[in-house]
């Protein structure tokens, strides 16, 4: 049976993902946020490469599903769950039946359990070829791993971003089909989406607004930005994504009152910076921040721009104080 179901042979011991959404109901997108925020997650994966829950993983989930019914914050909620296997690991110890440490520091695996495979971080090469290749679960599995150990930032400038330039620059000079940037951006986007989320305490009142400019297709920077801003800085952000028209961007800020407002533009026929001068002006006043190489000359002295993603950073945090 494939990953969505149960599977009893010992080629494929274990549970898929949707056998244990539907037992648990929690949705599949749910449960793997779970495992790349919190590290709860399937324990082994099989000889056919699938991720399986064992029963340790089930009994985790459970709890941590009860937890957050009674109204307990996933965080808190994890951090729980967590602290209760490491309990119970504890008295496997006194019990003279120590704990064994594989995978990450710090990860108790109890005897008896299957060993966590630890989760192998690509090079960009190896990523770009998985990328050629069109072999997206790896594609996915690698950027999950990347974010899970290094964080957002991390994996943007040493992976994601590189790997990027070098699909493009190989697409430029062979004239490789446009699926393999859209394979990669499309993994990208999805493994960055489920980061961006409210956080618990958010750090701010007022909300984070980023978007692409009008006809302005590449949304990947926003959304790193947005997830790193999420997780790294307990910042809550809303992403209106690639391509929003001027107007629609201008009635979110009405509707919304952010403390900041970032624009993307990526190529120069999508950076005429003469619709910010339209923005509204709200009280209290939301700062204006633009990024990306595609901004012309002329922006309104109201608007700043920065040439990094860390420039980005402070800019943004800057203006939350």
């Amino acid at each position: 049976m494939d990953e969505q179901g149960q599977v009893t042979t010992e080629e494929e011991p274990g549970y898929g993902i949707g056998a244990v959404a539907r037992r648990l109901g929690v949705p599949a997108p749910t449960l793997r946020t779970w495992n790349l925020r919190y590290g709860i997650g399937p324990s082994r994966r099989s000889p056919g490469g699938h991720r399986r829950y064992d029963t340790g993983d089930l009994r985790r989930l459970e709890e941590m599903s009860r937890l957050i019914r009674t109204g307990v914050p996933a965080a808190d909620a994890a951090r729980e769950v967590l602290r209760s296997d490491a309990a119970l690991a504890g008295d496997r110890v006194r019990d003279g039946q120590p704990a064994i440490l594989l995978g990450d520091p710090g990860q108790a695996v109890l005897p008896g359990a299957a060993p966590v495979a630890r989760r192998e971080i690509p090079t960009v090469a190896m990523l770009g070829r998985a990328t050629v290749a069109l072999d997206s679960q790896t594609v996915s599995d690698w950027i999950g791993a990347s974010l899970d150990r290094h964080g957002v930032l991390w994996t943007w400038e040493s992976l994601i971003f590189p790997a990027l330039e070098m699909i493009c620059r190989r697409q430029a000079e062979t004239g490789a089909s446009v699926e393999i940037e859209h394979l990669f951006s499309e993994r990208v986007l999805a493994a960055l989406t489920r980061l961006v989320e409210r956080p618990h305490r958010p750090v701010n009142e007022r909300p984070v607004l980023l978007a692409c400019a009008e006809e302005e297709q590449h949304s990947l920077p926003i959304y790193a930005l947005a997830a790193e801003l999420t997780v790294g800085h307990h910042v809550e952000t809303r992403v209106l994504g690639a391509r929003t028209p001027y107007p629609a961007l201008a009635d979110a800020m009405r509707r919304l009152g952010p403390a900041v407002v970032f624009v993307w533009s990526q190529q120069r026929a999508t950076g005429d910076p003469t619709p910010l001068a339209s923005l509204p002006l709200l009280r209290p006043a939301s700062r204006v921040i633009v990024g990306g190489p595609g901004w012309l000359d002329g922006l309104p002295p109201s608007v700043s721009r920065v040439t990094s993603f860390r420039e980005a950073l402070t800019q943004v945090s800057a203006a939350l104080r």
